[in-house]
């Protein structure tokens, strides 16, 4: 007969490993995000909406980006994500509350890609991977809850 605490283990040993591949996920589905919108030039529509901007609003530090640099910065955001992918496997309590920022701030982008393709009535850069970018959040969003409710049940 297996204890009522192996059970409990196994089954936060699972959501852990859910959580996981949750993470993994949206890792995966950002680095579609970036190639979609590499590939149909997201730069040319978000530098001159940034300069728009900072004439409108001097305050707003928004910045403006080459194509070389604003996709080094990418990729090396979705390596970094990755790489802490080690600690969200060891179920380190402190990958919980990053994964909530990580996935609500993929779910903005992605809703914001659809927003504007829906204002502008045209499909703008990022908008056909925006689908996965929010599915692999909500699945993100969905694990972590379920991991952290397991961890203190």
């Amino acid at each position: 007969m297996v204890s009522m605490s192996a059970k409990n283990i196994s089954r936060r040993s699972r959501l852990r490993r859910q959580h996981w591949l949750a993470w993994m996920a949206l890792c995966a589905a950002l680095a579609v995000h970036i190639t979609d919108e590499a590939l149909t030039r997201f730069l040319d529509l978000y530098n001159p909406t940034v300069l728009e901007l900072r004439e409108k609003y001097p305050l707003i530090p928004l910045p403006t980006f080459t194509f070389e640099i604003w996709l080094s910065l990418l990729v090396f955001a979705v390596v970094s994500l990755t790489a802490t992918s080690y600690f969200v496997w060891k179920g380190r309590w402190a990958t919980r509350p990053i994964s909530h920022v990580f996935a609500v701030f993929m779910l903005t982008n992605g809703l914001l890609h659809l927003a504007v393709s829906l204002y502008m009535r045209a499909f703008v850069s990022g908008v056909y991977s925006s689908p996965l970018l929010i599915a692999a959040s909500i699945v993100l969003i969905h694990y972590t809850r379920a991991y952290q409710r397991a961890k203190f049940a």
